[in-house]
């Protein structure tokens, strides 16, 4: 298969003139869009959103899911304030010719009643438009493990998922396991690695399983997260010093080339395999 990559270009450079660059340069033709300008995306004004689709319209790219922080506060906060944010990503993703926004299922709990609830009222927000929505597992969240995704899914089967294998690693989750259960659920592919101690590295470096993951995944878009660690003072250190820091770089452009190229060599060898 041959997939179409989009990205968190944010983790490249703040400004979409910098996102808009790096994506250039590595060939990614999609983008999640999290923040712009300092902006999470679910704050921009529709002016701002109409701006940023002409620049990204003039190079040929497009927005392929709006990467909102949705769903990332207490269940015992007021929920009104994040339901009419979530009203307004709607009328910026069409603005934008997004297709998909990302949800998360809310910190605090251990009782899924509470979270169903205020996900159907996202779910019943977005009736009426095209708009796919899909929940990502994170650690902290009621939605951490996979058996508690698979719960959610169950009930609101509206809601698609986006598989994290890294966010799955902090969760001493094992992503095979987290595969068999979720697969069925998979609209979206975060590309993110991790080492068992949850620190993050390129794709295929860490305990993520990311060769065999890429075999089972039937869809035609996989989205780089680098989450990488950047040093500012890496190029100053001496070879030693670098050696030991083997997975840190000098810089978030250099960061993401090295996420994107890592994922790069995986489909290579998946699809020569």
């Amino acid at each position: 298969m041959k997939y179409r990559l989009a990205a968190f270009a944010d983790e490249a450079a703040p400004d979409l003139a910098g996102q808009i660059a790096a994506m250039r340069e590595n060939g990614i033709e999609l983008l999640e869009i999290r923040g712009v300008d300092g902006e999470n995306i679910d704050r921009i004004s529709d002016q701002k959103a109409r701006e940023i689709r002409k620049m990204l319209d003039d190079v040929g790219i497009a927005v392929w899911s709006l990467g909102s922080p949705l769903g990332k506060i207490g269940i015992g906060d007021d929920f009104a304030p994040r339901l009419d944010s979530f009203k307004h990503s709607l009328e910026l993703a069409d603005i934008l010719g997004a297709k998909h926004i990302r949800l998360f299922s809310f910190y605090g709990t251990t009782e899924i009643d509470p979270v169903l609830e205020r996900l159907d009222c996202f779910i019943e927000a977005a009736a009426g438009t095209d708009i796919i929505l899909c929940h990502e597992n994170e650690k902290s969240i009621y939605g951490d493990t996979a058996a508690k995704c698979a719960e959610i899914h169950k009930a609101l089967p509206q809601l698609r998922a986006v598989f994290d294998p890294a966010n799955f690693i902090q969760c001493g989750q094992d992503t095979k396991q987290a595969w068999e259960l979720l697969s069925p659920y998979v609209e979206q592919m975060h590309i993110k690695d991790a080492l068992p101690d949850g620190s993050g590295v390129a794709a295929g470096k860490g305990a993520g399983e990311l060769p065999f993951l890429l075999s089972q995944y039937r869809g035609e878009v996989l989205t780089v997260e680098p989450h990488l660690s950047v040093f500012a003072g890496f190029d100053k250190l001496e070879t030693e010093q670098k050696t030991k820091m083997h997975y840190t770089y000098p810089d978030s452009r250099t960061a993401f080339t090295v996420a994107v190229n890592a994922l790069k060599g995986i489909i290579g060898g998946h699809q020569n395999g």
